[in-house]
Parts: structure tokens; sequence; C-alpha cells
């Protein structure tokens, strides 16, 4: 049996709900995942009621210009994702072996990198908010607008980053509430603000759109601090206070793990991203009409992909503790565990959207708008697709909790960019829009057949979140550790071997 290493050293034991080496996998990865499903729904339902509060009470120029400003910070949040994740791998990794000193240092130079990137973000982007708008081609009539909000945005950078890593570290030890529980602070915080600081409520001051922005400033920043005197009131194996001061040095080896590793997996949101644009492009030749249906129906999809993305971050976080415990066939059952799981929780979402479609986009369009019945149409052929997405997402999460992050990456590009969009292209003399509603099925069938046949026959087993320790001299020894010494997570091999994937 392992000796878990913050015994020795003192530090709290991890919490019983936090270890995903043992226990029911089914249970433990819905338990797990369903926090990070709430917490998306709850962000995207606070990015509705802001918009409805900046649109309807300021108008469309401080709607646009919101809406350019976000666009920015969205892609600012998503070229870290990655690395995010990488954090995430690597301490689930490190909590798995039980190597509780891994973990932290970890979290110290992760700490850091974020720290010191978000402090930069924010000085940059302050003096070239309006350089960026005008570079994006905002319209005159929002360009002050977007650049007042924006600039309160840039201010925000530094808790909005450092919330979302401390999030993706505890979920690292397997603990997905507690970030859920100060998300929804945040999200609860910034929609009070929103009003109080946009119309001038009481003691507060009428900032009109900028106080949309300052809301998230307070709302982040309330929950960031919240988080952080949790973590040191709990005494957590995660919280570093002045005596680990040494542990915020940067480590070489771990920062190239997080660049290294992270920015593979980031790139996949922005391939996401360009495709979209890609597609809309296309939708958008067909006229007004076709453009709203096909605006509707991105509205449902960004719900219906929700379980697949949160399952995929959970099974991912499940198999890097499983990683770092050598539990490989736990490993295999958290892949077949997310599969199952996807196919019910996307599946009970597809079907009432299949059957009381009319409904649910009468929600978005007139009843007697022509874009609704386009809008149904090009549901029912696409909607599916998201079944296929969903194993993708999965599989592609327990791949990247060993190290593999490029395969994935090549995989979902050449989906995309080799299939989705070339074949949407292709047809669309022949099919018109049709072309572009089928070519979703279609990439997303290639994507999980390649992403299986990876997973299946490709050695993504053998691949490592680091190549060395990152200091092997101050590894337990085996006389501070009787039982067993806690390994560090990038052993040349793994505690027990993986062994080859057998027929299924």
């Amino acid at each position: 049996m392992l000796v878990c290493a913050a015994s020795v050293h003192g530090w709290p034991a991890m919490p019983k709900s936090a270890v995903l080496t043992e226990g029911p996998i089914g249970k433990n990865l819905l338990l797990f995942a369903l926090p990070i499903l709430a917490g998306n729904i709850a962000q995207s339902l606070n990015g509705s009621i802001n918009a409805i509060w900046i649109g309807r009470y300021l108008g469309e120029a401080a709607l646009t210009a919101a809406a350019n400003a976000n666009s920015i910070m969205f892609f600012l949040i998503g070229s870290v994702f990655g690395i995010g994740m990488a954090a995430t791998i690597l301490i689930g990794q490190a909590m798995g072996a039980r190597d509780i000193a891994q973990a932290r240092k970890v979290m110290g130079t992760s700490a850091t990198f974020f720290g010191g990137l978000s402090a930069l973000i924010a000085v940059a982007g302050w003096w070239l908010a309006p350089h960026l708008l005008a570079a994006m081609g905002t319209p005159p009539a929002s360009l002050a607008l977007a650049e007042d909000y924006l600039r309160v945005i840039f201010v925000a950078m530094p808790t909005i980053y450092l919330f979302a890593f401390l999030s993706a570290a505890l979920r690292g030890t397997g603990d997905a509430r507690t970030p859920f529980r100060f998300l929804l602070l945040s999200v609860v915080l910034d929609i009070v603000f929103n009003p109080l600081l946009i119309f001038g409520v009481g003691p507060f001051p009428q900032l009109g759109i900028a106080g949309a922005a300052w809301a998230t400033v307070l709302a982040q920043s309330v929950a960031l601090a919240g988080l952080l005197l949790y973590l040191r009131s709990r005494g957590h194996v995660l919280w570093l206070g002045r005596r680990d001061l040494a542990l915020f040095r940067i480590d070489p080896a771990i920062l190239r793990a997080l660049v290294g590793k992270g920015v593979p997996m980031g790139l996949q949101m922005v391939l996401i991203s360009l495709a979209m644009i890609a597609m809309l492009t296309l939708v958008n030749g067909f006229g007004t009409d076709t453009a709203a249906a096909y605006g509707t129906a991105l509205q449902l999809w960004n719900y219906v992909q929700m379980p697949a993305m949160a399952l995929g971050a959970a099974c991912s976080t499940m198999a890097a503790q499983n990683v770092g415990a050598g539990l490989w066939a736990r490993v295999d059952a958290t892949a077949r565990t997310g599969v199952a799981a996807n196919f019910l929780m996307t599946g009970l979402l597809i079907a009432p959207l299949i059957l009381f479609d009319r409904w649910t986009l009468a929600l978005f369009l007139p009843s007697d708008s022509p874009a609704l019945e386009i809008a149904r149409h090009l549901n029912h052929i696409s909607i599916w697709s998201f079944l296929l997405f969903g194993v993708t997402f999965v599989v592609s999460g327990v791949v990247r909790a060993t190290g593999a992050v490029i395969p994935p990456l090549l995989i979902l590009a050449f989906a995309l960019w080799g299939v989705r969009v070339p074949l949407a292209n292709l047809l669309l003399p022949h099919l018109g829009a049709d072309a572009v509603w089928w070519s979703f099925p279609i990439s997303s069938a290639c994507s999980m057949l390649l992403s299986l046949a990876y997973y299946r026959w490709g050695g993504w087993r053998k691949a490592r979140m680091l190549a060395t320790p990152a200091h092997p001299s101050e590894l337990a020894s085996a006389a501070e550790v009787p039982a067993h010494p806690a390994a560090p997570i990038a052993d040349p091999a793994p505690l027990t071997e993986p062994p080859a994937a057998q027929p299924r």
C-alpha cells in the first residue's frame, strides 16, 4: 500500500473524496463532472443576463461594444486554456502517485507563471485596447464604449487568470465542487453588481457599460479572495504560504511541460473557433434567414456540447490520477464509462430538442419567421453530431492525461480543416446550405473513428508529461517512506507497466 507523502512531511492528507484512484468509477466520474457542467451552464447564463442588461437598457451600440470586447477576452482566456489543463494533469498525476511534494512544486511554478503572464497582459492590454478594437473593425458608434469596457476587463485579467488556475489545480486533486461553489459566488455577485454599477443604484456610481466590466472585476476578486482564504483555513496541500516562498521559483522542467503540453491543447480551441468562423462565412452567403437559423441553432448547440466537455475534463483528471498510480485498468475503465455517460447525458439533451424543436427554437425566433423552418431542418441533420463529438472529447481527454497532446490536436485539425470545411465548400454548389449542415456529422464521425483508432493502437500509454523528475534529490527516500517511496510523475516507466490495449 502506498504511503502518502503528506503524512510524512506534516501536510494534511488528501480528503477521501478527492481520491479518484479508488471506488466506483461511474459514480466518481459523474460526481466530478456534474459540478464542471453546472459551472459551464452558470457562466453561460451569466453572459446572457449581462447581455440583456446592456442590450435592453444601453442600446445596440453598447451591446455591439460588449460583444467586440468580450471576443478579445474569450480569446485571451482560451489562449491559456491548454496551459491550465496541463497544470491539472501534472497535479493529477502527482496526486495519483501520492507525491505531494511534486504537486506543490507544480503549484508554485504554475502560480508564478499565471501571475506574471496575467500582469503582463493587463498592462499591455490597457495600452493596446483601442488598437485591438480598431483592428477588429469595431463600428465607430461602438468604439469608445468598447474601449471603456475592454480596458476594465484587462484590469480584471489577473483575477480571472488566477481564479481559473486555482480551479484547474483543485480539479487536479479530484475536487470539482469547491471551484464550482466559488464560481457560483462569482456569477451571483456579477449578476447583482451589473445593474448597480451600470445605473448607479444607491451608493454605487453610475458607470454605464464600464459598470458591467467593473462588476466582473469585483465578482472575480471576491471569489478569488474567498478561494484563497478557503485553501489557507483548510491547510490544503496546495496552499503555499510564506514558508513556501522557494516553491514559487520557476522550475524549468515543469514550465516546459506546462507550455510544451499546454499550447497544443490550447490550439484545439483556436482550431474550433476558426472553423466556426469559416462555417459562418459560408452560411452568411445564403442570406439573413439562413444566417439567423444557424445562429439560433448555435444557441442550443452551446448547451448540448456542455456534458461532453465536462465529461472530457473529468475523464482527463481521473485518468491522470490513475496514470500516476499506475492503475491502467482503471484508465481504460474511465474511458469506457465516460463514453457511455456521454451517450446518456448528451442523448437526453438531444432527444427533446428534436421532439420539441419547434418550441425550443421559437424561444429565439418569431413563430412566423421563415428562419424557423430552416433552423428545424438544419437541427435535424446536425445536432446528432454532438454524440460523436462527445466520444472524441472523452477519448482525447483520457489520452492527454499521459502527456500525449499532439495526436489529438492533429486528429481535430484533420477533422475540421481536412474534412468539415473542405467538404462543405466542395458540396456547396450541389447541395446548397445542406452541404454545411451535413459536414458536421461527417467530420464528427471521422474525428471519432480516428480518436478511437489512436486510443486502440497508438502509443499514448508511453507518453510523459515530464521527461525527468524536476528535482530527483528531493523525492522521498525509502527510509522516509518505508512502505513504498512516492514515485515522480515522470519516471521513465510507470509504477505498473501499461498493458497493450486488448480487443474489446
